[in-house]
């Protein structure tokens, strides 16, 4: 049976792709910081505690794993929240602890699971980045730039593992409904007292209506990513990354085509914002 371990199961993508995986006969290790919150999960799903800031904590629950299933097929790293606000007024300490989840917590799952699949000379891992991995948009910078260094980070795994059989993949999802606003950490300062206010406001309300319109009332279906994260672990032939979601494939398609000054008029043009 296939082993999967899968950071970030307490809601949203880690959750249903946890019940995904289970659903489709894989052994699923479902990680979260607080096992109290292992709701609605797939009851051939095993919950394992885990806190992919903690190196002590990493250890416990990769040893957990092996000693239950003494190996691990597919290590799937979703765990991750956002920070919002303008670049000026960004609180360091909330980006550096994003930081610390974001990108240093994916490396330390890859550094603990990777020896296990290089012995195993077979393994996938799947990364969930972002739409934001791809295009950086104003008041989510910071959030954007940990999503680029983990698409950095995954096209260096890429070749460096690949001699052992091992695939790395990125998922790029964008706008779906999901309790991930509910972790995203708003800079102090960044309210109606901010000049950067009235900005985002209206940026944000017309990333919105595109969106709305693209998705239709209630936003896109969650489900699709975690499709998306088992095809990416289980289809050989899956590309090395995937915008996931109408939005995300509108805007990433545009960006690898156009230049930078025709990529902003364009997008201008599709929000009808202007400054």
């Amino acid at each position: 049976m296939t082993v999967t371990l899968i950071t970030g199961c307490s809601s949203g993508f880690g959750r249903l792709a946890a019940n995904t995986f289970a659903g489709n006969g894989h052994r699923v290790f479902a990680t979260m910081r607080d096992p109290s919150r292992a709701k609605d999960l797939d009851p051939a799903a095993t919950v394992v505690e885990l806190d992919v800031d903690d190196d002590a904590s990493v250890r416990r629950a990769v040893g957990e794993v092996l000693d239950q299933a003494g190996r691990i097929d597919v290590l799937v790293n979703n765990a991750g929240f956002g920070l919002r606000g303008p670049v000026e007024q960004a609180d360091l300490d909330a980006a550096r602890r994003m930081f610390e989840t974001n990108v240093f917590g994916v490396v330390r799952m890859c550094q603990a699971v990777l020896p296990v699949m290089r012995s195993q000379e077979s393994g996938v891992i799947v990364n969930v980045s972002s739409l934001a991995g791809v295009v950086a948009n104003p008041f989510g910078g910071l959030y954007a730039a940990s999503k680029h260094a983990l698409e950095a980070i995954t096209d260096t795994l890429h070749y460096e593992a690949h001699p052992w059989n091992i695939r790395v993949v990125s998922i790029e999802p964008g706008a779906f409904e999901t309790r991930f606003g509910d972790n995203v950490h708003v800079s102090s300062g960044f309210d109606e007292s901010s000049p950067y206010w009235s900005l985002a406001t209206g940026f944000n309300e017309a990333l919105e209506r595109l969106r709305g319109g693209m998705t239709g009332e209630g936003g896109a279906d969650p489900q699709l990513v975690a499709d998306a994260i088992w095809e990416a672990a289980t289809d050989p032939a899956h590309p090395r990354r995937r915008l996931v979601g109408a939005d995300a494939e509108m805007i990433g398609s545009l960006r690898k085509q156009l230049d930078d000054e025709q990529f902003e008029q364009t997008v201008r043009q599709a929000l009808d914002f202007w400054d």
